[in-house]
């Protein structure tokens, strides 16, 4: 149950496709040192969930399992532990050659071709269908009322994009207390959350297709919600939380060096071109958020106590974790594990099997549904946790008998305002 009186904990799980396995292995970590600490009850430390994207469905994954979170979490990672292509999208030769082969082809001929047979117009590179039975048997979102009558969870949020609008909203499903917002070019809505908004929130522009989802009286088509959101962290904030957990799939700072040798002195390739953008799309907007609370955070410290009740700024405690080492990296050396069509297909548009090809291996990180390559990144993210060990019981409050050392993060001191107007979320 929901203690009423403790500051409510939010957990935010960003976007990233097949990057997102490394966020289960940093819950598989918090679920061990919660053990450790002797915290032994299955009350489900996050009353807010909110996701996007692939985190989007291990949201609702987790938020589906709020009257046993322990178990929940062991339920999600044996999926990602045991992931392969074909339980996303197809795969197989024939559904390569009905989507990004037609796709490929009619970019080299031109669009004239859909003008005159409009079946020829793929909506997009893959074929995302095995996504959809996946969600029914991992994410029995029918749960999710009684879980938030019983007092297990407060709101799941599920962000994603409008291509016909080219707003950005939040669907949520939790307390009837929590108020529909509005921003600018973001709103946050009530709905009752379906499998359509998990496979809406998490199609990756032009590799998996749009879904239609209504709207106030009308239906707008989605995508995945990473596009465009300039304020992740606000969501849990709308939603109730007062302190937040997020997880990222990407650094929070990349170094200048370390992007490997192949194709850094030519023209770049269609395959480096996506994977920065993808990159931009999933990857940045966290960051920038994070320091933008943070900002927030310092204003706040610096307002008078009886000037802060009546600002509409409040301190957000904030406790980040993302990957230590680059996943472009690693998920060059994971290539040939994919499926050899979807091989064929990526090195259609630039993406070799070279282990030394970060760049190009980018794009084929947010697609690499292989157990060796997100075992790898579970790993990364149960030894990131680990290293922030006396954070994350700092956060939660718990007594750790390993009593580790609170070491510096210069990543996580407050920041020095770089401007002059602190904004909303």
């Amino acid at each position: 149950m929901v203690d009423q009186k403790a500051p409510i904990n939010g957990l935010l799980l960003t976007g990233g496709g097949a990057r997102a396995a490394y966020q289960v292995g940093v819950l598989e970590a918090l679920v061990d040192i919660r053990r450790e600490c002797s915290v032994r009850h299955p009350r489900n430390p996050f009353p807010v969930i909110t996701g996007t994207s692939a985190g989007a469905i291990n949201a609702a994954a987790l938020a589906c399992g709020a009257d046993n979170f322990e178990a929940a979490v062991h339920n999600v990672a044996d999926v990602w532990r045991n992931f392969h292509s074909g339980l996303v999208y197809r795969s197989d030769s024939l559904g390569i050659i009905r989507t990004g082969a037609s796709w490929l082809t009619l970019l080299s001929l031109g669009w004239l071709l859909t003008c005159r047979r409009r079946r020829a117009n793929p909506r997009s590179l893959l074929d995302n269908a095995p996504l959809l039975a996946l969600l029914k048997s991992l994410v029995p979102l029918e749960r999710l009322p009684d879980l938030v009558a019983r007092g297990h969870l407060q709101a799941l949020g599920v962000t994603a994009s409008s291509y016909s609008s080219g707003e950005h909203a939040t669907f949520f499903e939790g307390a009837a207390t929590i108020a529909p917002w509005s921003r600018s070019q973001r709103f946050g809505i009530r709905a009752d959350i379906t499998h359509a908004h998990l496979m809406a929130s998490s199609a990756i522009p032009f590799l998996f297709p749009a879904w239609p989802l209504p709207v106030d009286e009308g239906v707008h088509y989605f995508g995945d919600g990473s596009m465009r959101q300039s304020a992740p962290i606000a969501a849990p904030i709308h939603l109730g939380a007062e302190r937040i957990l997020a997880i990222g799939a990407g650094r929070m700072h990349e170094p200048r060096e370390g992007h490997g040798s192949a194709g850094a002195s030519t023209y770049p390739t269609v395959a480096q071109i996506a994977g920065h953008t993808l990159s931009n799309i999933f990857l940045d907007s966290l960051a920038v958020d994070v320091e933008r609370v943070r900002r927030i955070n310092h204003t706040v410290g610096l307002v008078p106590p009886a000037a802060r009740e009546t600002s509409t700024l409040k301190h957000i405690e904030l406790l980040q974790i993302s990957p230590s080492k680059r996943i472009d990296e690693i998920a060059a050396q994971h290539i040939g594990d994919m499926p050899r069509p979807v091989r064929a297909l990526l090195r259609a548009v630039g993406v070799t099997s070279d282990k030394s090809d970060y760049q190009g291996a980018a794009l084929a990180s947010y697609l690499l549904f292989e157990a060796d390559f997100t075992r790898e990144l579970m790993a990364l993210g149960r030894a990131d946790a680990e290293r922030k060990r006396a954070r994350i019981c700092a956060f939660f409050g718990w007594n750790d008998p390993r009593k580790p050392v609170l070491t510096a993060d210069a990543a996580e001191q407050p920041l020095v305002e770089r401007r002059r107007d602190p904004l909303r979320v």
